[in-house]
């Protein structure tokens, strides 16, 4: 007897998160089921006191990580960066500084691709966390999207391996790739392709179904923007776990 699964089911994106108290760093890029917004969600995880110690802060267009409590910094190098810059009609989401590596090829006419060939996982020794990233090209009231994962070929970190998924967008369709498949120690790298899920026409709505999904102990950030492909005007949404002004 054969059984055929259904590789087209988008799950619901509190039932991935419900059953994972660490998928570390995510990013959700996709459509709304109305075709009236391009998707984008990022949010953070963390473990030790330097991983938690951390605050997203909205400037402009752009997005980037702070310290909640500067004298508590162990190590900035890989907890200080902007997640979410934009260029050239292009919207750039990731989990380092990569961020400012894509973004500088943009602006020189170089591709999301060859960028990343110039970078690759994270030093973080035996975790190797992996170095995840998308990115939005809007073009003519739409958008096409692509994800990246930047990995460890081996438990040495000897090689990197590159992987890149391009997509064109399908109404209430959304795409959900993370940096671990769950908690461990080393923490087990994510594998496949990113997560079909479904999005939402409501930005509130999405927002508080990712942030009330994720691990209580572990979260810390969540950025949620929906573009309005007909005006390019922004919705936004930023959730930190340790408020600066409490």
């Amino acid at each position: 007897m054969v059984i055929l699964m259904n590789v087209y089911k988008n799950e619901n994106i509190d039932n991935i998160l419900n059953s994972n108290t660490y998928p570390g760093r995510g990013i959700i890029i996709g459509k709304s089921p109305d075709g009236k917004f391009a998707v984008t969600a990022y949010f953070i995880m963390g473990r030790s006191d330097n991983s938690r110690n951390r605050i997203f802060s909205q400037n402009g267009d752009d997005v980037t990580i702070y310290p909640f409590d500067y004298s508590k910094v162990e190590d900035p190098s890989l907890i200080i960066y902007s997640p979410i810059r934009t260029v050239n009609n292009c919207l750039i989401v990731t989990n380092g500084d990569q961020t400012d590596t894509i973004f500088d090829f943009l602006s020189a006419g170089k591709t999301f691709e060859e960028a990343l060939e110039t970078r690759e996982f994270e030093p973080d020794s035996p975790n190797f966390t992996p170095r995840i990233s998308g990115i939005l090209n809007f073009s003519d009231n739409d958008f096409t999207y692509k994800m990246s994962i930047l990995k460890s070929a081996d438990s040495d970190g000897s090689a990197c391996n590159r992987y890149t998924f391009s997509y064109s967008p399908v109404n209430g369709v959304g795409h959900f790739i993370h940096t671990y498949n769950c908690d461990g120690n080393p923490i087990p790298t994510f594998t496949g392709e990113p997560e079909r899920i479904k999005t939402s026409d409501n930005i509130d709505e999405f927002t508080k179904t990712i942030w009330d999904s994720l691990n209580e102990q572990n979260k810390i950030s969540l950025y949620v923007r929906f573009v309005e492909l007909a005006t390019g005007k922004t919705q936004n949404r930023l959730i930190n776990k340790y408020n600066t002004e409490a």
